[in-house]
């Protein structure tokens, strides 16, 4: 490790000095985004009208307008503006002139678009060879639905998101109502964020090699499907099928309600864990209750008998005693606060723009406001992803208006690229880089990360950077099991031989070890396991050693676990002065909130994440049928990782970094806060309908069979017309009521009725083919099992990785969606298998990193270190 004094650096933010094409729509917006509020200059290439986003709504005060388009505003804040006619030689010239210095590019246009026009990647690779080219497509460029047309319903539709949300079947089991698309361009943001994760991990390389460029492809479509959470192991493991609940994970069976409604017609989410286990809520809601004497009976004898306690009679018992209660106050009650001082993870049910002023997000930098100086005005936004003391978050300037920085682009970018030389050097680095399964190297062969880490939100993070090639040591210790190792997609007995020939649902074995969960050994592909009891004085010592030579020191305690155990940012520094520290909690260590306990569904309910996914009111949130902020968690982790190991490349300096799955929800609302502050209106759900990029008729319709839908996005009268003609339903085309697009969304109840009856005499995938040959965009809402066994495109992307496991065998992982050309990413990551088994690691980290003795080793087990 260098000991060198790292030089003063003009360096800013976490990618100072790097420049950013962007060329294209919706689908590389996000992916911008994020890059400019990492300190990147991001500009976009526009036609010489504006992008077609502009023209997406809502907009400022309702007035349609290229420059008061809030969705262009929230998505490419912090951008500057050029436009380049790029049908014009002229226009293809000044492009080229800008890719000479440029260090990434974002393309989202159509296949084969740019380089028709002699500025794709092979052209401009050959000006720039370091350039960096992330391209984002709905499908990808090959396989069998590459040509397919889609949106942000169709992806939200394929990719099995849909099937996981919505409300609870009737008491019949029949679904009277659709499956339902988590609002606010989710697709977009899920392959945002994954191509974000490539461009960091290929700057990285790029550092050590001295230049290499390379070529990302991130298809939607496959990134979507990669993010549901328990639906695909519990079907690849155990042949189970899930179920929609309202506001709660789906589940291979039904369970208990989620939301409790309060006096004035709002909901709470009083999060109902009620398994056997030491983080049950059992006796910290009882003794809520009794604060307000609503504890009934639960204080009796027969309580005190653990079996009764957890059988399904009990449960519902204290279940209709806590909805007694809330439904006695009011929201504003805030009682959710009271159940949190007594170690209860509960929420508000909140809207998005009801977190503004919160004291807690306040303090956090979670929102920001931006002056817009043509409008004499300034709005709120939200802010920062997470907060870092040491590297602010940039928050804006504002999006820029049609054009704006054309001439001021064109003059600093002919002047030369921002160089930077490369200050902190492990020792590892000075070797050749790791070659993966792939046979080519790995991104981040010199990397090394303390993952101290559990659950998918922060352990999520780690598998990232071990399938770019990072060396990651999970510390853990049966003290305080990782709840994962005894999670869900429990391998059968008999392993992959007794799954494969199944023909209906599998139980989990009736003896259990911390080494059959295949949701936990997914969520840890690649990693190294390393036993440590740190409650032990002489384990922390042997931690503080594995800090000394490492990069990064990642965890998902909760906040002030560190600084209790002696270890906090500033006794890090002193250990290994460039270290980079990540943290990960519900709600972040900073802020008013202290150590409130959150999971998943906890921090998506106070963000707005859940009101921001059901159909509209009097239905209540329907949410999002997964921890969806437990994945979002990992990856935002994930690239605050990658982000602070760019810059610390480059300037020497580690840095810490507080993150908090609230603030990734809150990143997550799309344009509600701006309409709040702009316009004054109130996040209201539309269901599956699409009222900011005008469509109709825009849902999810049934089709043949018992519970399949499929979803339809009619943008233009072209779509229209096909649909038309393939439902076979000309008469339609005389209804006035349905003329034009205006009229089409005007009447769209009794449209969607309509459309239901025809497409249910579809089976879905014959209708979805007859109208992707035409150019429509529709997508089935694929289940678990399609995506596994059916999915064509899926298949040709390869989307699942065969591993080894040392307890349960070969199975399938899912890999990294984006594909990068020079450094691919493998989820075996460098060891070339699936998650560690306990313990699994033992002998190399204490032997090989620590070099300790065998007599040293004994020691430390005997003295229950290890």
């Amino acid at each position: 490790m260098s000991t060198t004094a790292p030089a003063p650096s003009p360096f800013t933010g976490y990618l100072g000095g790097i420049r950013v094409l962007e060329i294209g729509n919706e689908l590389g917006e996000y992916c911008g985004k994020v890059l400019a509020g990492l300190g990147a200059d991001v500009v976009r290439v526009e036609p010489p009208n504006g992008e077609a986003t502009r023209s997406y709504g809502p907009f400022h005060r309702d007035v349609p307008d290229p420059n008061g388009s809030l969705y262009f505003w929230h998505y490419n804040l912090g951008k500057r503006s050029v436009t380049c006619d790029l049908d014009t030689p002229a226009g293809q010239a000044d492009l080229r002139t800008l890719a000479g210095t440029a260090d990434v590019v974002i393309d989202s246009r159509p296949r084969g678009y740019l380089d028709a026009r002699g500025v794709g990647y092979e052209d401009l690779a050959g000006i720039n060879s370091g350039l960096i080219w992330a391209r984002i497509t709905p499908f990808g460029d090959t396989g069998p639905w590459a040509d397919f047309q889609a949106s942000d319903l169709v992806h939200l539709a394929l990719g099995g998101m849909m099937m996981n949300c919505g409300y609870d079947p009737d008491p019949n089991g029949f679904y009277d109502t659709p499956p339902v698309a988590p609002q606010m361009w989710q697709a977009y943001h899920i392959a945002g964020e994954m191509t974000v994760m490539g461009i960091l991990a290929a700057l990285s390389y790029r550092l050590t090699t001295g230049g290499t460029g390379q070529f990302l492809s991130t298809a939607v479509h496959e990134a979507v499907s990669k993010n549901t959470e328990n639906d695909l192991p519990n079907w690849i493991y155990q042949r189970q099928t899930h179920l929609r609940l309202t506001c709660r994970h789906s589940m291979p069976a039904a369970s208990g309600p989620a939301l409790s409604a309060t006096k004035d017609g709002r909901y709470l989410l009083p999060y109902r864990t009620y398994l056997k286990s030491a983080l049950s809520p059992w006796d910290g809601t009882v003794a809520l209750l009794k604060d307000f004497q609503f504890q009934g009976d639960l204080e009796d004898d027969k309580y005190n008998d653990e079996d009764y306690r957890f059988s399904a009679e009990a449960i519902e018992h204290i279940q209709v005693q806590t909805d007694k209660l809330v439904s006695r106050l009011l929201f504003d009650r805030d009682l959710w606060r009271l159940a949190q001082a007594k170690n209860l993870p509960w929420a508000p049910v909140r809207r998005p723009e009801e977190n503004i002023d919160d004291d807690h997000w306040k303090a956090r930098d979670a929102f920001a406001e931006v002056r817009h100086p043509e409008l004499n005005d300034s709005f709120v936004y939200t802010g920062a992803k997470w907060l870092a003391q040491q590297v602010p978050w940039q928050h804006g300037p504002r999006a820029p208006l049609v054009g704006e920085h054309t001439e001021e682009v064109r003059g600093e970018w002919t002047a030369g690229a921002v160089k930077h030389d490369r200050v902190h050097v492990r020792e590892s680095s000075k070797r050749p880089p790791l070659t993966s399964a792939r046979g080519k190297p790995f991104a981040l062969s010199d990397v090394r990360v303390i993952d101290l880490s559990w659950m998918l939100a922060s352990a999520g993070a780690g598998r990232f950077l071990s399938a770019l090639g990072a060396e990651v040591i999970k510390v853990e210790h049966e003290s305080r099991w990782d709840g994962m190792r005894w999670s869900r997609g429990i391998a059968p007995e008999g392993g992959r031989a007794v799954r494969d020939a199944a023909t209906g649902p599998l139980e989990a074995p009736k003896t259990r070890t911390p080494n059959q969960s295949g949701v936990f050994m997914e969520i840890n592909a690649g990693k190294l396991a390393a036993t440590m009891n740190l409650k032990n004085p002489r384990s922390r010592e042997l931690l503080e050693e594995l800090i000394r030579d490492a990069d990064l020191v990642v965890e998902g305690f909760s906040p002030g676990t560190m600084k209790r155990m002696g270890l906090s940012y500033e006794r890090l520094k002193e250990i290994n002065p460039a270290i980079i520290y990540v943290q990960q909690s519900g709600f972040g260590e900073v802020g008013t909130y202290g150590r409130a306990r959150a999971y998943g569904p906890t921090a998506q309910a106070i963000s707005g994440v859940s009101e921001m996914s059901g159909l509209p009111e009097p239905f209540p949130p329907a949410g999002i049928g997964y921890s969806y902020l437990d994945w979002f968690g990992a990856y935002n982790m994930a690239n605050a990782m990658l982000a602070a190991l760019y810059r610390r490349n480059v300037t020497g300096l580690g840095c810490h970094i507080d993150a908090s799955q609230g603030e990734t929800g809150l990143y997550l609302t799309g344009t509600a806060i701006l309409d709040y502050t702009a316009n004054g209106r109130r996040w209201q759900r539309y269901g599956n309908r699409s009222p900011y990029k005008p469509a109709a008729p825009h849902g999810a319709y049934r089709t043949a069979g018992s519970d399949r839908w499929i979803a339809l996005a009619c943008f233009t009268d072209a779509h229209w017309a096909t649909l038309l003609d393939v439902l076979e339903r000309p008469g339609w085309a005389a209804d006035e009521r349905f003329a034009t697009l205006e009229l089409r969304l005007a009447h769209q109840d009794e449209l969607d009725t309509l459309v239901t009856l025809a497409t249910a005499e579809w089976d879905g995938y014959a209708l979805m083919n007859a109208l992707q040959q035409r150019g429509f965009p529709a997508g089935v809402c694929q289940n678990a099992q399609d995506r596994y066994e059916t999915d064509p495109q899926l298949k040709a992307l390869d989307w699942l990785v065969e591993l080894d496991q040392t307890d349960i065998g070969r199975w399938p992982v899912r890999e990294l969606p984006t594909r990068m050309s020079a450094t691919p990413p493998y989820i075996g990551g460098r060891h070339d298998r699936s998650g560690p088994s306990y313990g699994q690691d033992n002998d190399y980290v204490y032997k090989e990193v620590l070099k300790l003795d065998e007599d040293t080793i004994d020691s430390l087990r005997k003295d229950g270190a290890l």
